[in-house]
């Protein structure tokens, strides 16, 4: 066995985002802060958005975007089984319904047919989830909820870079939620956000991070005088805000993010060249209107035994491999909804992640497509 273990996905951390770190740690101003304010302008900026409020997770993102467009008990929200649970979760936290959507056979992005079918006059939002970094087919998803007054949430958790139509994933109307997880296309270690073009918005966004209070702590110790310990309290909110010691890596990783992105390509590349003669192996593809970020390179066997003997085979070669993911709507928690999703109870057994991310070099590479390549289906 290769004594170099090679993880399915791994975070590109440099001596930039270290440096970055030590500077804010002796600043003496840790939390919600300077550095947060200009990661949130600078990430707004690239992604094409009026205003981002930085977060501590995704999973935080998704739940305010909900809170903030009033969905709650009796409400019903279309999500899609294959994605990560918080997902789901975030629906569950306001109160409302999830109801499942199956899935496009090819990108496992969410069906708009299949959420035509599972609206009801109770459903209020929609949460489409760009799997994988590969946006979802945003034209036909906004005409559908348009014409039916529904709102639409991104779930960008793996789309930091991508591009939908020339434009970039973070640029729309919509409330846009954002991961930067450890091992996401842009890091803060831990952290998340929501793009959105509306000021009140991110006003009401800004208030609900910092459990309710109408002034954060860096607003009123930076623009204050006599009056700055004073603030007020109109709404229950979530200690949900972003420090700055997360911020401080996120600002190198956004000056860093296209490079990073563009490595995890040539490693999207070098697979798609390299399998593309094996006939028990279905390649992900880029529609016509995506550029996806890649964040994971997702290939579908013939059948659920080959997928899991795989899986053995890379481990028992020191290669980690993933499966993204179960599908949220047959956990416990969620098995009671019953969900009608034919095309997602079928796909799920035989995709296979394979390692993708910026730290792969050449030899690690030519190790994995060894490895695959040797396994007997």
């Amino acid at each position: 066995m290769n004594s170099k273990h090679i993880p399915v996905l791994q975070p590109s951390i440099g001596q930039e985002e270290i440096d970055a770190v030590v500077e804010v740690m002796r600043s003496g101003w840790l939390g919600l802060g300077p550095k947060t304010e200009q990661f949130e302008q600078e990430f707004a900026k690239y992604a094409g958005s009026r205003f981002m409020v930085a977060l501590n997770s995704g999973t935080a993102a998704l739940h305010l975007a909900l809170e903030v467009l009033n969905i709650g008990p009796g409400d019903e929200v279309i999500v899609p089984p294959i994605t990560f649970i918080s997902t789901v979760h975030a629906v569950s936290y306001v109160g409302a319904t999830p109801v499942f959507a199956d899935v496009e056979t090819d990108t496992m992005n969410i069906s708009v047919q299949d959420i035509e079918r599972k609206i009801t006059n109770k459903t209020k939002a929609i949460i489409v989830v760009h799997l994988a970094g590969h946006p979802c087919d945003m034209d036909a998803i906004q005409a559908l909820a348009d014409s039916k007054g529904i709102k639409v949430i991104e779930d960008a958790a793996h789309a930091c870079g991508a591009e939908y139509k020339g434009n970039k994933i973070g640029s729309s109307d919509n409330l846009t939620c954002f991961s930067y997880h450890a091992v996401k296309n842009l890091t803060c270690g831990e952290g998340g956000g929501i793009t959105t073009n509306q000021e009140w918005i991110t006003r009401k966004l800004k208030e609900k991070r910092w459990v309710g209070i109408s002034k954060d702590t860096w607003m009123r110790s930076s623009s204050e005088r006599v009056y700055a310990w004073q603030y007020f309290v109109d709404q229950v909110g979530y200690k949900y805000h972003m420090s700055d010691m997360q911020a401080a890596i996120g600002i190198v990783q956004l000056k860093r993010l296209d490079q990073l992105n563009g490595r995890r390509r040539e490693v999207v590349e070098h697979y798609q060249e390299h399998f593309k003669d094996l006939s028990w192996v279905e390649l992900p593809k880029e529609k016509d209107y995506a550029r996806s970020s890649w964040h994971l390179f997702q290939v579908k066997l013939q059948t659920e035994d080959a997928r899991d003997r795989l899986i053995g085979h890379m481990k028992d070669l020191n290669i980690a491999p993933g499966v993204h993911y179960y599908p949220c709507h047959l956990h416990p928690c969620y098995i009671h909804l019953k969900a009608e999703v034919p095309v997602s109870n079928e796909i799920w057994k035989r995709i296979i992640t394979l390692p993708i991310h910026p730290n792969l070099t050449d030899e690690d590479l030519e190790r994995v497509v060894d490895c695959v390549r040797s396994f007997q289906p």
